[in-house]
């Protein structure tokens, strides 16, 4: 026992230094010194396996040495289970990718992919394959875990890539000439109050924020409705918190906001505003309310605007989504928007490494839906479409002041 005590001690001191090789040829080493018994006796002090303890015996012996950086002799330990089960890495793939690989009737078609499903299948089909061994054979086979990529923009219009040419020209133009151009939309509405927001953010263990286990839509909960507009050339972002409705007088009464807070300051000298927005929503190419609204505003400011739409399907291009809205979904990453409080204060704090600074204001006023543009009153509209794509791009100049 004490003999037992005093090998224990020992290894326990020089363990830290021993790799798998050296340690085999210790424990056999002291074990030969001890005689009959020894191997037993070492295994217990040391929980080295009488296994290794007699491989070790067997290298003294043969005075094997082993090339520099091994620990093994070739070959030596346990076999992959690849070894014994040569066509686990091809029915693997199979259940995995079964539509390529001609196994559309395969189980795993219908459910997720997960290792754990991955190993009762492989499994069930009389393989031996833990979920770990399934993680690695899908690492080594080029897999990974992966979510939707959203690339596949539907059918395209013609004339995409003509319009967004134009767009930059008209924009290179007007910033040039040191006029004001802006790129408005409105962003996602949100739900106001103890809800859950995607994203997340450093907290201590334990301290996550306890919202509603639900968030259906129901029409008492507020929304909030930011509509943005981002000024290229300054990287100024203005957005205007609304609570009723998103209409095209909604959209047009911030336009008129931002320029009376930030652009007549800007630009004293401007004669003309450019605006790039989307083909639809609020702002559309198609919305008589839009264009209607935006005569009212030409009038109202003196100013010829011009609007250049992005062709349908395309929202994504517009510089406000990657330049402003991006980076405040990224600001109230996992903060509940408990009040309109919340909502405008998480906009307004929002900056970048670029200089990005943004202005935020609540808007409680109402914008009724379902206002209609008569045919006398689009007939007063002073209208100028441009040769290329009217529809998307055309200016409107104030009218005489009578």
């Amino acid at each position: 026992m004490l003999l037992e005590v005093a090998i224990k001690k020992k290894f326990r001191a020089i363990a830290a230094r021993f790799d798998e090789h050296t340690r085999r040829i210790w424990a056999a080493t002291e074990a030969s010194v001890l005689g009959y018994g020894g191997i037993s006796l070492v295994a217990r002090a040391t929980r080295i396996s009488r296994r290794a303890i007699l491989v070790g015996l067997r290298e003294i012996k043969d005075e094997t040495i082993l090339p520099e950086g091994r620990v093994r002799k070739p070959g030596g330990g346990r076999k992959l289970a690849v070894h014994h089960q040569p066509d686990l890495p091809g029915r693997l793939e199979r259940l995995v990718d079964p539509l390529t690989r001609g196994d559309p009737m395969s189980p795993l078609r219908w459910t997720c992919k997960s290792t754990r499903c991955l190993s009762r299948e492989l499994t069930e089909l009389g393989y031996s394959a833990s979920s770990r061994l399934v993680r690695v054979l899908l690492h080594g086979m080029g897999y990974s875990l992966q979510g939707n990529c959203k690339t596949i923009e539907g059918k395209q219009h013609p004339d995409r890539n003509a319009q967004f040419e134009h767009i930059n020209a008209r924009v290179t133009t007007e910033m040039r000439a040191a006029q004001p151009v802006i790129s408005v939309d409105t962003k996602k509405k949100e739900l106001v109050g103890n809800y859950a927001n995607r994203g997340k953010q450093w907290l201590k263990k334990g301290a996550a924020r306890k919202v509603n286990g639900h968030d259906f839509a129901d029409p008492s909960v507020p929304r909030a409705y930011p509509y943005g507009v981002f000024e290229l050339k300054r990287n100024r972002g203005f957005v205007n918190v609304g609570t009723d409705h998103d209409t095209a007088t909604f959209a047009v009464a911030f336009i008129r906001a931002w320029w009376r807070a930030q652009g007549r300051h800007a630009y004293p000298k401007a004669k003309r505003l450019l605006i790039t927005a989307d083909a639809g929503g609020s702002n559309g190419s198609r919305l008589r309310l839009w264009k209607w609204e935006i005569q009212r505003l030409a009038d109202e400011l003196r100013l010829t605007i011009s609007v250049c739409h992005f062709p349908p399907g395309t929202s994504k291009w517009n510089k406000v989504e990657h330049r402003l809205f991006s980076f405040i979904s990224s600001n109230w990453r996992g903060e509940p928007l408990v009040d309109y409080a919340t909502v405008v204060n998480l906009i307004a704090k929002t900056t970048t490494t670029s200089g990005l600074k943004v202005f935020c204001r609540l808007d409680r006023r109402r914008y009724p839906t379902g206002r209609k543009v008569t045919d006398a009153e689009w007939a007063k509209i002073d209208l100028l479409r441009d040769t290329f794509h009217g529809d998307w791009n055309y200016s409107i100049r104030p009218r005489p002041i009578c």
